[in-house]
């Protein structure tokens, strides 16, 4: 399980402002095996996490590109995913790596989603020309979209499915980037909330989409930053591009 929240402004107000904020928590087995972000492809032009589980290899759930692309993943919470399926964290790395525009690739992937388990998938460009975010799941519309400005939680349902732990860290990241901040100081506050551990539970709708799963684990996972044996929050996540002036130019900053 993962969640990522994202403050999306094209034409910020502010010149200190940034025109994209988001801060993601990874959540997965202990023993999975991963790298922590660094840069590959290419040109070494991509930077990103990547999964190293056999069979897996090369996927990653969160990276950004030297071109402008920003590429971010959760999984859609299910108690009896599919063995055969194939492996979702290639839906980043291909974005990261082809040449095609955030749109036209989910368009694509939406035709293909059926081969996959549930998943979210955000797609982005960012250029001197314009600003663009896109979203897909595979478990709601059949067609991608387009997001307006604005700010936004997704963790293991569709886009702002409103899960108590997703109201709660969205109420909290919205506080934050309302502030006028350093940029030091923003990331300090972004994994401040990145590890609140309280538990957001009973959630109903939650546990209504994770029949199946125990109810010590549902509990578990009713948290930001999820503790439990076994499974957990992996790594801390925040890609945001620089200010105005600098158009293209990304930050990644990852806790691991």
């Amino acid at each position: 399980m993962c969640i990522i929240f994202f403050k999306f402004d094209p034409r910020p107000a502010s010149k200190n402002a940034y025109r994209l904020i988001l801060a993601a928590n990874r959540d997965e087995l202990y023993n999975r095996p991963s790298k922590c972000a660094d840069f590959w492809g290419n040109g070494n032009e991509i930077l990103s996490g990547l999964d190293l589980e056999e069979g897996k290899e090369g996927g990653s759930w969160l990276g950004i590109s030297k071109r402008g692309k920003l590429a971010a993943l959760t999984n859609y919470l299910d108690a009896k995913p599919s063995a055969d399926a194939q492996g979702r964290g290639f839906l980043v790395s291909n974005f990261l790596t082809d040449n095609v525009d955030s749109y036209s690739y989910l368009k694509k992937v939406s035709t293909e989603g059926h081969l996959y388990n549930g998943f979210n998938l955000i797609t982005a460009e960012f250029k001197s020309k314009g600003d663009t975010v896109c979203y897909y799941g595979n478990k709601g519309n059949a067609e991608p979209v387009i997001l307006k400005p604005g700010i936004y939680g997704l963790s293991n349902s569709l886009l702002e499915t409103p899960w108590k732990k997703l109201q709660h860290g969205k109420s909290l990241f919205s506080s934050v980037v309302s502030r006028e901040l350093s940029s030091e100081g923003l990331v300090q506050e972004l994994l401040h909330i990145l590890n609140n551990e309280e538990l957001q539970a009973p959630d109903l709708a939650q546990e209504s989409q994770g029949e199946g799963y125990s109810r010590a684990m549902l509990r578990a996972l009713s948290a930001l930053c999820v503790r439990s044996p076994g499974y957990g929050t992996r790594s801390e996540d925040l890609p945001y591009p620089s200010l105005p002036a600098a158009a293209t130019k990304l930050s990644f900053t990852q806790y691991w």
